[in-house]
């Protein structure tokens, strides 16, 4: 019976990197797959990897109706073997309810990717749902590490540099330090203390603090 696995794990860990790998490996089986997708760093209806791999997908917005779309295609005549859900965090619970159905109702093995936790450091709803619903929890073996060298555990947005803990839980940024707002991956002490590698630098240089609240 086929099942639904949630692959999770920080930023940088290389979730997209292996849903593309994993979308490869079925397709040089001659297996057709439906690949899903929400706000990727590289915009819309992409699932892209930080390697710089990437692949079409459909775009998942709040009102998708994600069962609606697989029986439209499948009764259109189309082969759907496997889904893969990139950035399952975003979905509702109720998308994340269909990708259940999908793998109880038609067989079809279901590999949804996301980080647990927001930059509050509070659950998504939707991998709050897959931890609740998958058949497996798989914690991606390769390790982000925080600037101190420890193990990543928590995702950090920061603006400027500076770690924020207010604002909306859905902001598009990436840990590539362009644009105003970006994300960081720390191990939970300095998350807790808030200390980016930017704030680091600072305070080991003993210069001036920033002129702004860092929240």
């Amino acid at each position: 019976m086929a099942e639904l696995t949630f692959f999770t794990g920080t930023m940088d860990c290389g979730k997209s990197t292996l849903a593309l790998q994993t979308d490869y490996n079925h397709r040089r089986r001659g297996l057709a797959g439906l690949m899903l997708t929400s706000h990727d760093r590289a915009g819309e209806a992409t699932v892209s990897s930080r390697l710089g791999l990437s692949a079409d997908a459909v775009e998942v917005t709040p009102s998708s109706q994600l069962w609606a779309l697989v029986a439209a295609r499948l009764t259109a005549g189309a082969r759907i073997d496997y889904v893969i859900a990139d950035e399952a965090q975003f979905y509702t619970s109720e998308q994340v309810d269909d990708l259940g159905r999908m793998a109880d109702e038609l067989d079809v093995p279901v590999y949804a990717f996301g980080i647990l936790t927001d930059f509050r450091t509070r659950l998504f709803p939707g991998s709050a749902r897959l931890v609740e619903l998958a058949d497996r929890v798989e914690t991606l073996q390769v390790e982000a590490l925080c600037w101190c060298g420890r193990r990543a555990t928590h995702n950090a947005r920061t603006v400027g540099g500076v770690m924020v803990t207010e604002g909306e839980q859905v902001v598009v940024g990436d840990t590539d330090g362009a644009g105003v707002v970006g994300y960081e991956v720390l191990c939970r002490h300095h998350h807790r203390r808030r200390m980016t590698a930017v704030s680091a630098r600072v305070a080991e240089s003993g210069a001036e603090p920033l002129p702004f609240a860092a929240s």
